[in-house]
């Protein structure tokens, strides 16, 4: 349960208004919208992440579940494990990213991608044994990309621990993949 009540629409300034009238009726939304400037600026870096970037999607939402589970954020699991499928993941995939980076669902940059979204997590730094194996096989672009996107959830993660973030009842509409990034595993 929340931890503070979810803003009343009618209470927000126009910009949160507009902003939360078209999105998905996603409870992290409705919370952000409270904080004014925050559920734009919030979405414009998130949308870029999701949407604009030259990481593969698949490696994308696997560094951003495991984060999700390494800080025990049961939203953000929850709403990527749905967007993991809607891009093709399969349900072995997924489960293996709550095992770990040795499970044996993982190909090779799959492995990387877990051991360093692992590193970032706990030690914040990278270290060189999971930050250059990376630096090999991935453009310095996707590299950032990964490397940003892993802040971003760790952020997002709390954000959502710390205010008591509900889980949208099933059925519930969510953010929706554009068709390029399906069935990429």
């Amino acid at each position: 349960m929340a931890r503070v009540p979810y803003p009343d629409p009618a209470t927000l300034g126009p910009d949160a208004r507009e902003a939360l009238g078209k999105l998905a009726p996603l409870n992290i939304f409705r919370m952000m919208a409270g904080g004014e400037g925050l559920l734009p600026a919030f979405l414009k870096l998130g949308n870029h992440l999701l949407f604009r970037t030259k990481l593969d999607p698949v490696l994308r939402e696997i560094a951003i579940i495991r984060v999700g589970v390494l800080s025990k954020a049961s939203y953000e699991v929850h709403q990527h494990e749905k967007i993991g499928r809607d891009i093709g993941m399969s349900e072995t995939l997924i489960r293996a990213i709550h095992a770990g980076p040795d499970d044996p669902a993982f190909d090779e940059m799959q492995k990387l991608v877990m051991r360093y979204t692992d590193d970032v997590v706990h030690n914040v730094r990278a270290g060189d044994a999971t930050f250059q194996p990376l630096l090999a096989r991935l453009s310095l672009q996707e590299l950032q990309e990964l490397t940003v996107t892993v802040g971003f959830y760790m952020m997002v993660s709390r954000y959502l621990e710390t205010f008591g973030i509900d889980i949208e009842p099933p059925g519930t509409a969510g953010v929706a993949m554009p068709a390029a990034q399906k069935t990429r595993t």
